[in-house]
């Protein structure tokens, strides 16, 4: 087996990781800020770009019918399966620059030392740079991982932007052919596996003073639209004893839900981010109070357990306090569980590169999701400074990425010696 990527040779690689980041940024539709959304001239220029990297270590590179950048290292068998790396290139608006971004270049340095020691593996070795993980232009999220799975619905090419635009539309103006787009699809015996490292986007890594951690499941999340329904009246003559106010019904459960998710499981979470009372004046009872809830946990059963127990709560609370409450789902995603053999393959070299691991799950969404649906997928974590994503403060530390890159290398170039 050719020697692993050495401690220099990780800093050299991640100080080329770094700057790429910095070029990739650069390319944005609002200037001062970072905003690449899909099929835009931004989506365009960031896919010559990484194509051109790719070429220059030895890659077949080619852009698929849905608009992901590809590259293909052969195997030791000229039509190998491939083990598939990479990550996403889109972004959200005013974001940070490592999203997405970092596990397309960590994959690159990958095969880039493949390459340097003129090694091929008994598989290929694919990269490929999402198109849309994030559903920022068009409001759907993974466009591109769900399309080399073949799970692009057919109304997804009638779905419009702000601007009225459809994602037909769209496809055409980029030169594709939205009649096309079930060519993305690979075949299940195309691929053999997925890798992907990505920043944690959450500040447990930084809390264990620890680079990397190996990421066991995606959470899978519910959204519900809840109402405490109540009785409006003056405020100034409804005794206390007499009220039904329903946002101190709505405030009661808003405690409780975090308590009871806190006391149930250091991985499961639960989020109120909206909430609206009506009718919103200062001298009324409020009468309706409208909220959401998010729920999330890297084990479906698990989650709906304390899903069942929270609304149980809200509904205990109105009985008490002679209120009405209701819900509505309105979003539901499945845990997706990573690999046992991909984890312990990540444990293994974490543990070569830094001395111990640490396993946790994603509270975000990734294009893993998508292709775990036909393939065995695993995931990397990177610290990221303070846990920040979604924002221009996002930031990694060059010595960490060196960290991913060797642990990375050292992944993918045994595969097969087992």
């Amino acid at each position: 087996m050719a020697a692993l990527l050495t401690a220099q040779e990780a800093e050299q690689a991640a100080a080329r990781v770094m700057a790429r980041c910095d070029a990739l940024a650069a390319i944005s539709a609002t200037p001062g800020e970072l905003t690449r959304v899909y099929l835009s001239p931004e989506h365009r220029r960031a896919n010559l770009l990484v194509g051109d990297w790719m070429r220059t270590i030895g890659m077949t590179v080619w852009q698929d019918s849905v608009g992901n950048i590809c590259g293909r290292y052969e195997g030791q068998t000229p039509g190998a399966p491939a083990l598939l790396l990479g990550s996403h290139l889109d972004t959200v608006r005013n974001a940070g620059r490592y999203d997405g971004m970092l596990g397309v270049l960590t994959a690159l340095e990958v095969v880039a030392h493949l390459h340097q020691q003129q090694r091929r593996l008994p598989v290929a070795v694919e990269v490929i740079g999402f198109a849309d993980e994030e559903g920022t232009r068009f409001s759907i999220a993974l466009l591109g991982s769900r399309g080399i799975t073949g799970q692009w619905p057919a109304d997804w090419l009638e779905r419009t932007d702000v601007d009225g635009i459809s994602v037909a539309q769209a496809l055409r103006e980029f030169g594709l052919d939205p009649a096309a787009v079930g060519e993305a699809q690979r075949a299940q015996s195309d691929i053999c596996g997925y890798l992907e490292v990505h920043i944690e986007q959450g500040p447990c890594l930084e809390a264990a003073d620890l680079a990397l951690g190996v990421v066991t499941a995606i959470n899978g999340a519910r959204r519900l639209n809840c109402t405490f329904i109540g009785e409006a009246g003056h405020a100034g003559t409804v005794p206390m004893g007499q009220r039904k106010d329903a946002l101190a019904a709505a405030a009661e459960w808003m405690v409780a839900v975090e308590a009871i998710t806190a006391a149930s499981d250091g991985h499961r979470v639960a989020t109120v981010g909206r909430i609206e009372s009506l009718p919103g004046a200062v001298n009324v009872i409020p009468g309706e109070v409208r909220l959401s809830l998010d729920v999330r946990g890297p084990e479906d059963g698990p989650l709906a357990s304390l899903l069942t127990q929270l609304l149980a709560q809200a509904d205990a609370i109105c009985a008490r306090r002679g209120l009405r409450f209701s819900s509505e789902e309105f979003y539901r995603i499945n845990a997706t569980e990573c690999d046992a053999n991909l984890q312990q393959r990540w444990q293994q070299s974490v543990v070569a590169v830094q001395g111990r691991s640490l396993a946790l799950p994603s509270g975000a969404g990734h294009d893993a999701i998508a292709l775990a649906a036909c393939w065995p997928v695993g995931m990397l974590f990177v610290r990221c400074d303070r846990g920040i994503s979604h924002h221009p403060a996002e930031a990694v530390s060059q010595s960490d990425v060196a960290l991913a890159i060797q642990a990375y290398c050292q992944t993918v170039a045994t595969w097969g010696d087992d």
